[in-house]
């Protein structure tokens, strides 16, 4: 079964820096576009970073040039380096991937930052 699952997250400070995984489980990982989605409480679910195949990038504007997302092919695993968060990045991340008719999605990790 495919499947993805996140780890990594927890409570930081503001300006403080965290690491999420999302781990890959099954087959063709090669061909699925990755990306990290964002909803806090309230909020409407609200992409990222995205990563295709080839590893070419984009993310939000509110996180560039503090997030950056990446893939490891050997190992099927997909990072979200998260630099200087803010109070704003508080939120649950999850993990998502594409390809053809087929879409993943992982339970989530929460991310907290205090101010």
């Amino acid at each position: 079964q495919v499947q993805v699952a996140e780890s990594g997250g927890g409570l930081v400070q503001h300006g403080g820096s965290l690491r999420l995984s999302c781990a890959y489980s099954g087959s063709a990982f090669v061909h699925y576009t990755m990306a990290w989605y964002r909803q806090a409480p309230g909020k409407q679910r609200e992409l990222v970073a995205v990563i295709t195949t080839i590893g070419t990038t984009n993310s939000a504007v509110s996180v560039k040039g503090r997030f950056t997302i990446s893939r490891d092919v050997a190992r099927e695993m997909v990072y979200l380096q998260m630099n200087n968060l803010k109070p704003e990045d508080t939120s649950r991340y999850s993990c998502n991937g594409r390809w053809s008719n087929t879409e993943l999605w992982g339970l989530g990790t929460q991310v907290a930052v205090s101010s």
